[in-house]
């Protein structure tokens, strides 16, 4: 039986990822390959999670894509292709690791590429945060609240904002803004970052979109009860998120108090509970900590404006 040939370039990641979600991690080791490789880009992508093919992605990972290859994702299907036919690729980039796998200097290039391109796809400026000063010449202080809706949401909105904006208003430059991630275009939340210096935001997919702030910005992570004992590794994604991407990651604040378990709290079947549950606040805490990390971005924002320091170029959206 004769073979089938898929010719040009197919990218393989074979680390099971789940690619509903809003995640690049399956995308960054190919980035770093597209980058050190004259920018060339894939004819398709093969898609395994669990050992599987997978046929479909996130819109906004699909995007992400599209902004940094330069050009829609096309998913191998295998269409016209029985169980016993063999398929051959004329040349294939596969990878083994996500980006936990790379040298800290090559994420940083890489995230560099995907924050440049995503700007250079939503027509956004690329000087950086550096060049934004308010009527008295000040750099302007960008705090973002990303808020969600439904499980690890905040359940005081307004007291939380409330306790922002007041911090927010006694530093010269500080703009606070408020946004949900459930009613943003792509670009939209390209946008959003793009202004924003301090990014505070409870746990979950919207705060994906940390790596595209200027390097060097912040976040503040909020936890509902329970999740250090019993969430593993993985509520660690965004911190570890931030430090590849070139980012501070200023702490998390993590809710001592929330809904009872009936089989005690350190029972791992307490994990369907806690996974949903909602963020409180700690106004004495969250004041002190917002003065904090807002001082220290004053500072550097300062100290960067006397350098005449800029932070993007049209250069970082090159391959080399």
């Amino acid at each position: 039986m004769a073979e089938k040939l898929r010719q040009a370039v197919t990218f393989l990641p074979l680390k099971d990822l789940r690619y509903a979600d809003t995640a690049p991690q399956a995308m960054v080791p190919f980035v770093s390959w597209h980058r050190r490789n004259g920018c060339e880009s894939p004819s398709r992508w093969i898609l395994y999670h669990w050992g599987e093919l997978r046929f479909n992605m996130s819109p906004w990972l699909k995007i992400l894509i599209e902004a940094t290859f330069g050009g829609a994702p096309y998913i191998e299907n295998f269409e016209g292709v029985n169980d016993s036919q063999p398929v051959c690729f004329e040349k294939s980039v596969v990878m083994r690791h996500n980006e936990g796998g790379m040298s800290t200097d090559r994420r940083i290039e890489t995230y560099d590429l995907m924050r440049c391109r995503a700007k250079v796809y939503c027509n956004l400026i690329l000087e950086g945060r550096i060049s934004e000063v308010n009527k008295q010449g000040l750099p302007v202080i960008g705090l973002t609240l990303f808020m969600r809706t439904g499980p690890r949401s905040f359940k005081n909105e307004s007291a939380v904002i409330g306790i922002f904006e007041k911090e927010c208003a006694k530093i010269d430059g500080c703009r606070l803004m408020v946004a949900y991630s459930n009613n943003l275009t792509f670009c939209e939340q390209v946008k959003l970052m793009s202004l924003t210096d301090v990014l505070a935001s409870p746990h979950g997919a919207q705060l994906t979109n940390l790596f595209l702030m200027d390097k060097n910005s912040s976040v503040m992570e909020f936890f509902p009860k329970g999740w250090l004992k019993l969430a593993g590794v993985g509520q660690y994604v965004f911190h570890w998120m931030a430090s590849w991407s070139g980012m501070r990651h200023q702490g998390a604040w993590r809710d001592p108090n929330g809904d009872e378990c009936p089989y005690g709290e350190d029972d791992r079947r307490c994990m369907s509970i806690y996974k949903t549950g909602k963020i409180g606040l700690n106004e004495t805490y969250f004041t002190e900590w917002a003065k904090k990390v807002l001082d220290q971005v004053k500072i550097k924002k300062l100290e960067e404006a006397a350098a005449n320091k800029t932070h993007a170029s049209a250069s970082i959206c090159a391959c080399g």
